[in-house]
């Protein structure tokens, strides 16, 4: 006689949803995090998932506020405030909290977002089902494929992403929103780059990574801290992530300049001694022009080749290694335990 099986032999088993730990950074904004846990939890808790918070405190001059002591979450366990000694920037303030998380904390995904409302906490689940879909072997940014900012930003966020593109022969199309799946942190966490930029960073690092199309959402509170001058700071932090790269193409257009102007220079000796075409003092003005060309061309491409060789040699900011030099302490500000 046949033994049968019982049917719940052949029943696959449903995953367990992932644990997430969120990182944000936060600098003074308060109010803007409130709303964003309250969202998050909503969405967290209608997908069955859960996840902890660490919001890293970027220097704020103001504590706190008691409404995010208040907030009544059920999908969010514990919401930390990491204080940092001092204000980094919100690049560098994201680097030291995947630090501290990757030596603290545990989790199976972790998101990197920012607090003000533009990362969208629908997209989170998006990014979530995403990272887990690869079997966590992947980072998966959030790349823009509408923008809300004005026509001006517009304009020079694409005049910025040429001359990226032109300097380092690489796009950028992605920010910090993200999910990195936790075993693959240790591996991120040593890559000096993402101190002066987290997503050129890891995007320099090769590990795996892929994209998915979002939407930028709208600020819960106030306009943005970043001015001009900040924007255009960042965008040259993303450049200088491939620093070398740079310095070679730039070394190779000013050798390009060099020939160009050598000869230019042997046409016009040769069309004063070969031809009568030449005009009186045309001549020495243009070969003094041209040898001036010359020679601030040799300097600027020796002024790079050193520039290369010095970042080369000097040791960068190690995130894994010196993360702890900036922070202050770890506040508790919820556990739902």
């Amino acid at each position: 006689m046949l033994q049968t099986t019982h049917p719940s032999v052949y029943r696959a088993e449903t995953p367990s949803p992932p644990h997430v730990l969120m990182t944000t950074p936060v600098f003074n904004d308060w109010p803007s995090l409130t709303v964003l846990l309250k969202e998050l939890d909503l969405e967290l808790a209608a997908h069955g998932m859960s996840a902890d918070i660490l919001a890293v405190d970027d220097g704020s001059s103001i504590p706190p506020i008691g409404s995010l002591y208040a907030a009544k979450l059920t999908a969010i366990h514990k919401v930390n405030v990491l204080r940092l000694k001092r204000n980094l920037g919100h690049q560098r303030a994201i680097t030291i909290g995947l630090a501290y998380a990757e030596a603290n904390l545990t989790a199976d995904i972790v998101v990197v977002m920012d607090s003000d409302g533009e990362d969208t906490p629908i997209d989170v689940i998006r990014l979530i089902h995403t990272c887990a879909s690869t079997n966590h072997e992947k980072i998966v940014f959030a790349r823009r494929s509408q923008r809300s900012e004005s026509w001006i930003f517009k304009f020079f966020y694409r005049a910025y992403r040429t001359m990226y593109r032109l300097l380092t022969g690489f796009d950028i199309q992605v920010g910090n929103f993200s999910a990195i799946p936790f075993t693959m942190l240790h591996r991120l966490v040593v890559v000096s780059e993402i101190w002066n930029h987290y997503a050129a960073g890891t995007l320099k690092s090769k590990l795996p990574q892929t994209n998915i199309p979002t939407q930028r959402g709208y600020r819960y509170r106030g306009e943005s801290k970043m001015n001009f001058t900040s924007l255009v700071t960042h965008g040259l932090s993303a450049i200088s992530v491939y620093g070398e790269m740079v310095g070679v193409r730039l070394l190779m257009a000013s050798c390009g300049l060099i020939g160009i102007s050598v000869v230019a220079l042997l046409g016009v000796i040769g069309i004063r001694l070969m031809t009568h075409l030449a005009i009186p003092g045309w001549t020495s003005y243009l070969v003094v022009a041209l040898i001036s060309v010359i020679l601030q061309a040799f300097i600027i491409s020796l002024s790079f080749i050193f520039l290369v060789l010095i970042g080369r040699n000097n040791g960068g900011f190690l995130p894994n290694r010196d993360y702890h030099h900036f922070v202050l302490a770890l506040d508790e500000i919820i556990a739902n335990v």
